[in-house]
């Protein structure tokens, strides 16, 4: 099953637009709240090439990126496609 998951802090704005637009979307997803432990942080900052912002967005081992790269996938009509993988997998 492909697995999505993102990195985020309780205190960004654009970690709650992202998780808005994929509930919206109605994807499972697993939130991983970099906050809580630098060892998460680590995983975050070698999963993305060192990317430090939150948030990052993994559906499966494809890096979205963070907020604003989550939208423009959704404009562009990518965003089901990525997310139609995920459910036929269930």
């Amino acid at each position: 099953m492909t697995k999505i998951e993102i990195y985020t802090s309780p205190f960004c704005d654009y970690c709650h637009r992202a998780k808005s637009l994929l509930s919206q979307k109605k994807a499972v997803f697993t939130e991983i709240d970099v906050t809580t432990s630098k060892t998460l942080m680590d995983e975050m900052v070698a999963r993305t090439g060192g990317l430090q912002t939150v948030p990052q967005i993994f559906i499966g081992e494809y890096h979205v990126a963070g907020c604003d790269d989550l939208f423009k996938l959704d404009a562009k009509g990518k965003l089901d496609s990525l997310l139609m993988i995920r459910i036929a997998s269930r």
